[in-house]
């Protein structure tokens, strides 16, 4: 079913109405295609929909997860990570403190590849890692940190890829065992993180739009990839605004690879790959 720009609308007061969550600057193309997918799936149309957004507060909250995107994998983008193992990271390896922000953490699987990635730098104990996303099913999963193996079999491609491998000198090849970091049981179809990566970090539900910094804390990193391409202009740059406002100097934000920082708060970053340095 095809959903006009008036029935997104409708949609979009429905929630801001009866929930506490508000879309009206998230970017619409993103958005309709979301919500046709939620009517086709439940064979609902529009006023059928926000009849049931305005009578359940429970199926409300369903649809914000089914709007909300939700995919990641360990070492994703691995050259991204390279940029974080050779120019980024060991910018911070005399601080006493490392804090980082994961903003859209989505099932956590970032999480656990920055922890990875920490320790072999040596420089996990350093770290404090804060995790947040709108989606309280998807923190739940990351809190647990186990996932399907079959489903995520290119994981350890990516895993070899970034702690084994050595883009910048290809003889050098660092052996590091997968059972160091998590446990995989083929039989039960699982990969299950060790409990010293599941214990550090602080997550919480957060909503981008509207609830700041939770953590009272100012940030070295924060990396919040394939999130800001569901927003608009406007709310794009109220997100960099927190961002800025919350790193310290010399602070890095990391996006995905196909977002940049347009606008006002361009000029107050320097570019490094996909990383924005604050000035």
């Amino acid at each position: 079913m095809n959903v006009t720009d008036q029935d997104l609308q409708y949609f979009i007061s429905a929630l801001k109405n009866y929930t506490k969550y508000d879309f009206s600057d998230y970017s619409d193309k993103s958005l309709k295609r979301r919500v046709e997918k939620v009517l086709a799936d439940r064979n609902l149309d529009v006023t059928g929909l926000i009849t049931s957004i305005k009578n359940s507060q429970e199926f409300a909250e369903l649809i914000v997860k089914e709007i909300t995107v939700n995919t990641t994998e360990l070492f994703r983008d691995p050259q991204t990570w390279h940029l974080l193992r050779s120019r980024i990271l060991p910018r911070f390896k005399n601080n006493k403190n490392i804090n980082i922000w994961h903003a859209g953490c989505s099932t956590g699987q970032e999480v656990y590849s920055m922890m990875i990635l920490l320790n072999e730098m040596e420089l996990f104990d350093k770290a404090k890692i804060f995790a947040t996303d709108l989606n309280s099913d998807v923190l739940d999963a990351a809190k647990k940190g186990q996932y399907k193996y079959r489903f995520n079999i290119g994981y350890l491609d990516n895993f070899d890829k970034v702690i084994k491998q050595n883009p910048l000198n290809y003889e050098e090849f660092n052996d590091v065992p997968y059972d160091k970091y998590f446990e995989i049981d083929k039989a039960k179809d699982t990969i299950t993180m060790k409990k010293f990566l599941t214990e550090k970090p602080i997550f919480r539900k957060h909503d981008l739009v509207k609830d700041g910094n939770l953590f009272f804390a100012k940030f070295d990193l924060i990396l919040c990839r394939n999130v800001i391409i569901y927003f608009n202009y406007n709310l794009q740059n109220n997100v960099f605004e927190l961002f800025h406002s919350n790193l310290y100097p010399k602070g890095c934000l990391l996006l995905g690879m196909h977002e940049t920082i347009l606008g006002p708060w361009a000029t107050k970053f320097e570019k490094i790959g996909q990383a924005y340095v604050k000035k």
